[in-house]
């Protein structure tokens, strides 16, 4: 998942085997390269279908997050083709248009060239620099992390902290909770429209 700098308040830092820190600008050339008109064409000429280039607009920033991480874990454990490896894609374009937007107005319209060196860059050579393989203390040192962000700056209950890591029942309850989440976020799709777009 996404920590955007600071480790997420609703993340089980016991059931995490591996951290890796994603490079920003990475998530932005590939955003350019998957939804692009010359980003789309140079993946045409590598071989990738008309339909996945037409699915591309269903990864947002955060999902080129996931996917990146996956290919360098993919990476660091050597997997091969008889391997799977399952992200989450959490977000869409659909938030991003005006960011498309900006970027060709920074950095200019998005080339070939560019395109190729994104591919090659940002995807083929993609490295397992900024990973780490957890321990039990690591697991620990990141779940303390939480204190900084979450108790000291946002109010959260530090006796709620101590649970997340001692209480063997805390994490059951919570995920036991995702039928009411489903409920609401159905609820919620129904009411902007998206799922007749989507589905």
């Amino acid at each position: 998942g996404i920590g955007d700098k600071h480790v997420p308040w609703i993340h089980n830092l016991k059931n995490m085997d591996m951290v890796a820190g994603i490079n920003d600008e990475f998530c932005i050339r590939l955003l350019r390269l998957l939804n692009e008109p010359s980003g789309k064409n140079y993946l045409k000429s590598k071989g990738v279908s008309e339909e996945i280039i037409d699915k591309l607009h269903l990864l947002g920033i955060s999902s080129i997050a996931n996917l990146i991480g996956s290919i360098k874990m993919a990476k660091y454990y050597e997997m091969n083709e008889n391997d799977i490896v399952f992200t989450i894609a959490t977000d869409s374009m659909e938030l991003y248009q005006s960011r498309i937007e900006e970027l060709q107005e920074e950095r200019g319209k998005y080339t070939d060239n560019q395109a190729a060196v994104d591919f090659d860059t940002c995807l083929l050579n993609l490295t397992t620099d900024h990973m780490l393989e957890l321990s039990y203390w690591d697991k620990k040192r990141m779940h303390n992390l939480k204190y900084f962000t979450w108790v000291e700056q946002i109010g959260k209950d530090i006796e709620e902290l101590d649970r997340q890591w001692y209480d063997e029942n805390y994490w059951r309850d919570k995920y036991r909770s995702y039928t009411e989440w489903d409920k609401l976020i159905r609820e919620f799709n129904q009411k902007t429209g998206l799922l007749e777009k989507y589905l």
